[in-house]
């Protein structure tokens, strides 16, 4: 493109990236675009956290204290 001191075009101030060294044709300048831009998208963010399994929480092994009353035989089916 230019040297570091001349004045940059509009054009060359917005592009992704710039090559510096070879002359690629069309078809590796389209596949060198797509790879940069899935590679931005893709890690950008942090993964979301994960919802608590209660099922499989160790707490789920022990044995509570049985209560008795009404909706008890519900509870009884459900992770505390």
């Amino acid at each position: 493109m230019g040297a570091p001191d001349e004045e940059q075009t509009p054009e060359e101030r917005r592009a992704l990236f710039r090559v510096v060294r070879g002359a690629p044709d069309d078809h590796e300048l389209a596949a060198l675009t797509a790879v940069v831009a899935a590679a931005a998208s893709a890690g950008g963010g942090e993964p979301a956290p994960a919802t608590p399994d209660l099922w499989s929480h160790p707490a789920a092994q022990l044995r509570a204290p049985l209560m008795a009353g009404p909706g008890a035989w519900r509870a009884s089916g459900l992770p505390r």
